[in-house]
């Protein structure tokens, strides 16, 4: 046989084989394939990759921080749920829907303890219990509420007519809900009529993202019982606290108010009918919301109708920035009462003070003295007589909020770097990291099918109480309120904004600012979160030309909801994130630098911290856990 023939059989037997086993692995591999189960293409996952690859124009990789974040409701809940808001039925089912759509939802009635101890009790390590009438009529001892509800993400508290009638009794609230997402406090009615005894509230709600407190009609008709607040609220963020008729006509009620809301974000306190009719009443509110940002206060008929009352406000508002108070008819009324105001408002940013009606209709023989007060400060139908200004701060000039010790800028305000200078985003640098993690509860975005469906105003605030079992004047409502009156202000300029209650609603707004080339970013992880960083590799996006993007913030809702603005005149970076010592990369961060800040407030946290003004300066910070920012691809 010719031995080019016998070459070319050897070939085509050769050929022939591998034809066959292609043929017999890929019979095999579509067996195989046939018996894997093919994800649903009705559930909300398989909705949301339909719509992004509609949507956006690029082949990158879908974000797995965004889309871990969709509604974990399969594909018959998603269609249960959607019918009962179709039908405005998700109130009767709002337990389930909760769980199922892993929301944030809680009810603020938890169980009763025993209303009648025999003995002192210590309430060590207990979370989200209620002491309604609990200790009424108790003859000495006392309570200790050491470590309670510590660390959880929604601690409440109910003390509705706790120690009433008590002769004798105290109570220790030391390091109550602290650092808690959302902690609440109902103390209505505590210790009414209560002759003798105290209660001390130290480290009370430390370090809480939003307390909301109660304290009406508390210690009222009681005689001697005293009140100290000691490091109260100390290093919150917003929130608010209610002390409606304390100590109304009580006799001899003294309350301490020391360290009160010290170095808080944006706290308001209202003091609505405190010390009414009483009669010999001392407060103090010594460094009252001192270091804070932004604290707001209002006492309303303070004093009002009281006989011989002492009130004393020491370093009150001192050296926070900005801040309003207001004493609308403050000791109306009253018999020889006794106010002294001492460095009252002396903020970094000047402040407002509204005095109206002051010591005076009907004050008798009144005594106010302000020594040391601040700027910007009205003085309204105040008594002519009785009334003592000293030392009143005049405008002098800029007043600088930072400390220089050792060349190094020291600012009590705002949390070292959070805000930055451009110049510090290069190779080598090493720098103070802020606190980046989340603070929010977890919880999961709705399918629009849903939200869309779902009350979003306040207009509607009723509807969505109802909906979210939201109590009057209680926290979840206050939640609510607050989210959706951020939702619908209206935007600074050149700001575009929306809150977007599902991924397609953030894509949606993300594309008619950017386009549909577009990636979203966020940074990695949390390591090196309030400690010293070294920046390692920088990436400008885009270039680093001054580009526009997309930031998405949480706010706090039932359900995960960001608040979404365009942002103009931006550089955005990317930088490996090195542990100081080893130099190892830890993380990745993503910076955003705010080029053009003309629009900003003189007030605004960034200008507190690096010593400057609108338009004067550029301002950078890191986007932290959880939030991101969308920009055109490069």
């Amino acid at each position: 046989m010719d031995i080019k023939n016998v070459k070319l059989n050897i070939c085509l037997l050769f050929i022939f084989f591998l034809s066959s086993s292609y043929t017999a692995y890929s019979l095999a591999q579509t067996r195989k394939n046939s018996l894997i189960p093919k994800e649903n293409p009705f559930t909300v996952k398989a909705s949301l990759v339909r719509y992004w690859n509609k949507q956006i124009s690029n082949k990158l990789p879908k974000p797995d921080f965004l889309f871990s974040k969709a509604s974990p409701l399969s594909a018959a809940d998603s269609a249960f749920f959607t019918n009962l808001a179709t039908q405005k039925s998700l109130s009767g089912h709002i337990s389930a829907f909760c769980s199922s759509a892993k929301l944030f939802c809680f009810s603020e009635s938890n169980p009763y303890l025993d209303k009648t101890p025999s003995k002192d009790a210590n309430f060590a390590v207990y979370n989200n219990k209620k002491f309604a009438t609990y200790g009424s009529g108790r003859l000495g001892g006392g309570d200790d509420f050491k470590n309670y509800s510590d660390g959880i993400n929604f601690a409440t508290g109910e003390f509705t007519k706790y120690s009433r009638s008590s002769t004798g009794h105290h109570e220790d609230f030391t390091s109550y809900a602290a650092d808690g997402n959302v902690a609440t406090g109902n103390f209505t009615s505590y210790a009414a009529g209560a002759t003798g005894g105290g209660g001390t509230f130290q480290n009370y709600m430390p370090r809480v993202n939003v307390p909301d407190l109660r304290f009406a009609s508390y210690d009222s008709d009681g005689n001697n019982h005293k009140l100290s607040f000691n490091n109260y609220v100390g290093d919150t963020n917003s929130g608010r606290e209610f002390f409606i008729s304390y100590a109304k006509n009580g006799n001899g009620v003294p309350a301490e108010f020391t360290t009160y809301g010290d170095t808080s974000n944006v706290i308001g306190s209202s003091f609505n009918g405190y010390g009414e009719s009483g009669n010999a009443a001392n407060d103090s509110f010594k460094a009252y919301s001192s270091n804070s940002n932004n604290p707001n206060n209002n006492f309303k008929n303070y004093g009002s109708g009281g006989n011989s009352g002492i009130d004393s406000f020491e370093s009150y508002r001192d050296a926070a920035n900005a801040g309003s108070d207001t004493f609308t008819s403050y000791a109306r009324g009253s018999n020889t009462g006794k106010v002294n105001f001492l460095n009252y408002g002396k903020s970094f940013n000047e402040g407002k003070d509204i005095f109206k009606g002051y010591g005076s209709q009907g004050a008798k023989f009144p005594s106010v003295g302000f020594k040391v007060y601040g700027v910007n400060n009205s003085f309204k139908e105040y008594s002519p007589k009785g009334v003592n200004f000293a030392g009143y701060t005049k405008k002098t000039g800029p007043i600088t909020g930072s400390l220089k010790t050792s060349g190094k800028t020291v600012n009590k305000w705002v949390e070292e770097g959070k805000f930055f200078r451009e110049s510090m985003l290069k190779e080598g640098t090493v720098m103070k990291m802020p606190d980046i993690r989340d603070k929010m509860p977890g919880r999961s975005f709705l399918p629009r099918t849903i939200s869309s469906k779902l009350p979003f105003s306040t207009k509607e605030l009723t509807e969505l109480k109802s909906i979210f079992h939201a109590e009057e004047n209680s926290t979840m409502e206050h939640v609510i309120g607050n989210t959706l009156a951020e939702c619908e202000r209206a935007p600074s300029p050149g700001e575009k904004k929306q809150c977007v209650a599902s991924i397609e609603d953030m894509i949606d707004f993300a594309i008619s600012i950017l386009g549909h080339n577009v990636i979203v970013r966020t940074t990695d992880n949390v390591a090196g979160s309030k400690g010293e960083v070294m920046i390692g590799k920088v990436k400008g996006i885009n270039g680093g030309r001054v580009t526009k993007s997309v930031s998405c913030h949480q706010s706090l809702y039932p359900y995960l909801l960001y608040y979404c603005h365009s942002v103009p005149k931006v550089r955005v970076y990317q930088a490996d994130i090195l542990n100081v010592d080893t130099k190892a990369k830890i993380n990745h961060g993503v910076a955003i630098c705010h080029v053009d800040t003309s629009s900003w407030s003189p007030g605004h946290g960034a200008f507190v911290a690096l010593g400057s003004g609108p338009g004067l300066i550029e301002v950078c910070h890191w986007i932290f856990e959880n939030d991101m920012t969308w920009a055109m691809v490069d």
